[in-house]
């Protein structure tokens, strides 16, 4: 079977390529999915934003000019392998008992290669209405950036719906948190340890900190079908030697939002929380999403998945925990946007990751039929 007809051996392809982040590197991977997608009539560009840092952009028109087309979007990009020691090789796509291992396999080098395979004939299919536009970004893992750079770049256009592979093992799902994450840091002065009263000690001010930011009460914040809001303090960093005073310490806090809170307000709030003495810097500010069930978009959806899937398949799954790429575009293009991939969510960042071989031959059969149906209407 030719690479471009096959998901499952397009997807080992991408998962050979090493497309780690940081330091980031979606040259191979992009050029791999341009010539494929070039050999098909596709109009592609690759925008660059950084050192062998790659977005892709392909487009085809349907037979209306005035409709908006439909989005398929995934990253190209993939987190480190961990200290952990893999059982497989983590871009070799080893596959053993209906799976393929591989970093990447589930977030979310399969959904992208489901994509291509299922929008490859679209060049055909002339008759159809609304068009298709491919975003493939890179930069996804460390804040969207290849997203952020299609926007800055006014590279994004319009849609009528958007359709983001992340993995969710083919189930749909409406919407997912946002994020707001920031570098809290302090300031203190130095002395000899035997002397700490001649000195300020930068670590009690960050551990003071990330004390009053656990204790925050998110009952003020309305509730939303996204869930509740979370915090997390992921790394602490302060002192050189054990016996100075350290004069500086830091620390990062993660804030997973949900569509009712306003991160203008939920940053300043935190900022009086910790006090004048606590520098914070913004490092992350991606919004929540969450469609509509009442949007047409989602109908089709759950209908191509009860015809596909299974009985009742069509439900939607619930939102996603973790923030992807459709914060930047739903905001830029303003159109309901959907999750639905083939990979598993709870192995996304995993050592060993795997997906399911079934799933990504059935996410094309998916994807298929909802670009025959979407893109058929107007």
């Amino acid at each position: 079977m030719r690479l471009e007809h096959d998901a499952v051996e397009l997807t080992r392809k991408l998962v050979g390529e090493n497309s780690i982040n940081p330091p980031g590197d979606e040259h191979a991977c992009a050029s791999l999915l341009a010539a494929l997608l070039e050999r098909h009539g596709w109009n592609v560009k690759l925008q660059s934003f950084g050192p062998r840092r790659v977005n892709l952009i392909a487009r085809i028109g349907g037979s209306d000019t005035k409709a908006d087309p439909l989005v398929l979007t995934g990253h190209l990009d993939t987190v480190p392998l961990g200290e952990t020691r893999w059982t497989a090789d983590p871009f070799g796509g080893e596959t053993s008992e209906g799976r393929m291992y591989g970093r990447g396999t589930s977030d979310m080098k399969a959904g992208v290669a489901a994509m291509i395979c299922a929008a490859l004939p679209f060049a055909q299919k002339s008759h159809a209405r609304r068009g298709i536009t491919l975003i493939f970004t890179g930069g996804e893992e460390t804040g969207c950036e290849g997203a952020i750079a299609l926007r800055q770049n006014m590279q994004l256009g319009r849609a009528s719906a958007i359709l983001v592979g992340e993995p969710t093992a083919n189930g749909m799902s409406l919407g997912h948190k946002g994020c707001l994450c920031f570098n809290a840091s302090a300031k203190g002065v130095t002395a000899h340890s035997s002397m700490p009263d001649l000195g300020s000690n930068a670590i009690y001010e960050i551990a003071e900190a990330v004390l009053a930011a656990r204790d925050v009460d998110w009952s003020r914040y309305s509730q939303s079908e996204l869930g509740n809001p979370s915090l997390n303090v992921g790394t602490i960093r302060g002192g050189l030697n054990f016996n100075s005073v350290p004069d500086a310490a830091e620390c990062t806090i993660d804030i997973r939002t949900t569509d009712t809170m306003d991160h203008a307000v939920v940053s300043a709030d935190l900022r009086k929380r910790l006090g004048e003495r606590i520098c914070l810097k913004s490092l992350i500010d991606m919004p929540a999403i969450l469609t509509s069930k009442d949007e047409p978009f989602v109908a089709v959806v759950a209908e191509v998945l009860n015809d596909i899937v299974d009985s009742g398949a069509g439900a939607a799954v619930e939102p996603m925990s973790f923030f992807t790429d459709a914060s930047v575009l739903q905001s830029e293009m303003v159109a309901p946007t959907i999750l639905l991939g083939p990979g598993q969510p709870e192995l996304a960042h995993q050592t060993d990751e795997w997906c399911s071989i079934e799933r990504i031959r059935q996410a094309v059969s998916i994807y298929e039929n909802i670009i025959d149906r979407w893109c058929q209407q107007c």
